[in-house]
């Protein structure tokens, strides 16, 4: 790495429906600068390496820490949050990407709103009958809560679905983040009362039979979290609950 200057080369779209293309940009080195800090770097001086004046680069972020999720992108080839990217640890030219299985809004900003659209699918959520209080929840035992505690830290990034060959605009895959707050949501105390609906929805089309077992998902969270231990989990879960189908002893 050079001690002058840093060197991104950015694929920039300036709106959906309008053709990609690529704009190398060069800022001055400073140490310890992540991705989202060298953006903003052209932000304040929008120029590219050429020289000439530009529209400053697109991209989304919140949090700066890893928790938002927002600031997904392929950071020379690899997706992963900007956010804890640091400029000193890739290798130059710096090509980021927007990510491709998400529809473009501008630049390296996507719509993931897909990724919300799987969560309200299977009713992620522990649903309450109304405002006032009802004291507190039943108790989840230790052993549980460890490995629950490791699936409710997913940032829906989207990450594990950029990275899963079954996820794309041809299919209705509803992704491996969306199966793993499956698993969450039916261990839980009280949203283990609509179990059995969300694992219906696992059992319909785009639901957990569409897992191809690629394993990519869980290579790809930047959370490390147990997403093949999930997926295999509601697999025997949605199994069980279709052999008692068949047997006509679901309803009992």
């Amino acid at each position: 790495m050079t001690d002058k200057f840093i060197h991104l080369k950015v694929k920039r779209q300036n709106n959906p429906k309008s053709s990609p293309y690529w704009e190398d940009f060069k800022i001055p080195y400073k140490k310890n600068l992540n991705v989202v800090s060298s953006l903003m770097e052209i932000q304040k001086n929008p120029v590219n390496a050429q020289g000439k004046p530009t529209t400053p680069v697109v991209w989304e972020c919140n949090c700066m820490e890893e928790v938002c999720g927002s600031c997904s992108m392929l950071i020379n080839g690899r997706v992963r949050q900007a956010c804890s990217a640091l400029i000193d640890k890739q290798k130059q030219p710096i090509v980021l990407e927007p990510m491709s299985k998400f529809p473009i809004v501008r630049d390296l900003a996507v719509d993931r709103k897909a990724v919300f659209d799987g969560l309200l699918k299977v009713k992620a959520w522990v649903p309450i009958d109304g405002t006032y209080n009802i004291g507190p929840g039943p108790k989840m035992n230790p052993i549980t809560h460890m490995w629950a505690y490791e699936l409710s830290r997913c940032m829906s990034c989207g990450c594990c679905m950029e990275a899963c060959p079954q996820f794309n605009s041809r299919s209705a895959f509803v992704g491996p983040a969306t199966i793993a707050q499956v698993r969450l949501f039916n261990v839980h105390g009280s949203g283990v009362m609509q179990s059995e609906e969300r694992l219906a929805v696992m059992r319909a089309k785009g639901g957990i039979t569409d897992c191809g077992n690629s394993q990519n998902c869980q290579k790809a969270c930047p959370k490390n979290l147990p997403l093949l231990d999930s997926i295999g989990h509601i697999n025997r879960q949605v199994t069980w609950m279709g052999i008692l189908h068949w047997l006509g002893k679901d309803d009992k």
